[in-house]
């Protein structure tokens, strides 16, 4: 399952990501934590994002650097969120960055906007603009 979203014109194809709930496309509740098949809005080309507490810590500006790197190279990008119980230890080991903002569990909306926040901080620092203060 993925948001139809619209995005406002301009706005960087590294910005408009697929996002994927696990849950949802599980068919019972003991999958929901692991098994996240690769649905038709992600191709295997796509570079997967899995969001997992025990991935790597990245700045905003790292992670606005890898997402331009891929946007150079003209590949798709899926942010996957685990359910509850995380992800398959196996799609984990397939995703190009396993990214983690925190060590700490977060409900899975809160991780969206997180992400969403995020995806605007690296608009805004490959745009020059004065939101993020960073280094």
């Amino acid at each position: 399952m993925h948001d139809d979203v619209e995005y406002p014109m301009g706005t960087p194809t590294f910005a408009r990501p697929t996002l994927l709930n696990s849950c949802a496309m599980a068919a019972t509740a003991a999958e929901a934590s692991f098994r996240v098949p690769y649905p038709n809005s992600m191709t295997r080309q796509s570079r997967i994002i899995a969001l997992d507490e025990r991935g790597r810590d990245l700045s905003s500006a790292q992670l606005a650097q890898q997402l331009t790197q891929w946007q150079q190279e003209g590949r798709d990008v899926t942010f996957v969120i685990g359910g509850a119980d995380g992800l398959d230890p196996d799609f984990v080991k397939r995703a190009d960055l396993v990214l983690s903002f925190s060590p700490l569990t977060w409900p899975h909306q809160m991780v969206r906007i997180m992400l969403a926040e995020q995806l605007y901080r690296t608009t805004t620092i490959l745009s020059g603009h004065p939101y993020h203060r960073g280094d």
